[in-house]
């Protein structure tokens, strides 16, 4: 994230560093698990206990550019997150809906400190810089994201044609081998899954099939913003030598992200989306589906 030539001066928040991921020795993001009093039932036995559980937020994402002189807020989104890496959330989301071009768009990402106590830490202010201009009717009409938006598979993929910064393009090959043990790297290198099972994961990974980067969430689409917003914010994408794993089914949303990010090849643990299908062949990316230890199925970009 790159300080803009002129406009405010106040100093930039440095990003949170990227660093590899090593399996069993990753932190556990403050507040991402709570413990909760539960009933425990087995057969004819019950007994009183505290367990772990994923932490679920919202989370208020604000723009804030210069208009006339002077700056105006906007919020843009409200998501359920686990709290953690919000900033690299944030500058994902902003990525992958074409609202920010690059890291230079971005000024400054910063934790709201003004309001009530009780949404503390649970909005977060994008500063853009003095020279990007910002619509928020332009954003509006192109926030395409959720399932439910009611437009079409059609229009969607128009839209990410339009907004892609360049057709994700990967000069690697993988090796089955490579691919069945992925799902066993991310488990290991989950540590918030492994002590409440409630979260979903996104794990970067070298063609070679050595994890880059993980991030876990309560939602598929916010993990795999927080791994995009990592590389962004440390001018990294388009990730062109790279491939992502998400942890449950592959739908158009995570393929659109993916292209948006330069990730040439999305696995999933789970199924694709007839769209995301369709997607992955128009903008030749390559689409795994349902990879378990000794089988996957390639349902794009076989070659």
């Amino acid at each position: 994230m790159k300080r803009a030539t002129s406009g405010p001066t106040e100093p930039t928040e440095l990003p949170e560093r990227l660093a590899p991921a090593r399996p069993r020795d990753l932190p556990e993001p403050p507040g991402a698990a709570l413990r909760r009093p539960v009933l425990s039932v087995t057969g004819d036995e019950r007994r009183r206990r505290s367990d772990l559980v994923a932490t679920e937020e919202p989370l208020e994402v604000r723009v804030v550019a210069e208009e006339r002189g002077r700056r105006v807020k906007h919020s843009v989104a409200v998501t359920m997150r686990t709290p953690g890496h919000d900033r690299e959330l944030a500058a994902g989301f902003l990525f992958t809906e074409g609202v920010v071009s690059g890291g230079d768009a971005i000024w400054k990402i910063a934790h709201c400190e003004t309001g009530p106590a009780e949404s503390a830490g649970n909005v977060v202010e994008v500063f853009l810089a003095p020279e990007v201009e910002f619509d928020p009717a332009r954003f509006t009409r192109n926030v395409y994201t959720t399932s439910s938006c009611g437009v079409c598979g059609k229009t969607s993929l128009e839209l990410l044609k339009v907004v892609c910064p360049a057709p994700p393009r990967g000069d690697f090959r993988v090796s089955a081998a490579t691919l069945a043990a992925l799902p066993a790297k991310l488990r290991d290198a989950q540590p918030v899954f492994e002590r409440t099972g409630g979260l979903h994961a996104s794990g970067l990974f070298s063609p070679e099939g050595e994890l880059l980067l993980l991030r876990e969430d309560v939602g598929r689409h916010n993990a795999l913003d927080k791994v995009i917003g990592a590389l962004l914010l440390e001018d990294r994408l388009p990730a062109s030598d790279t491939l992502v794993l998400v942890s449950g089914r592959a739908s158009y949303e995570l393929v659109q992200k993916a292209v948006m990010a330069g990730i040439p090849a999305l696995v999933a643990v789970g199924a694709p989306s007839s769209l995301a299908v369709t997607t992955a062949h128009e903008l030749g990316m390559t689409l795994v589906g349902f990879l378990r230890e000794a089988s996957f199925n390639v349902y794009a970009g076989e070659e």
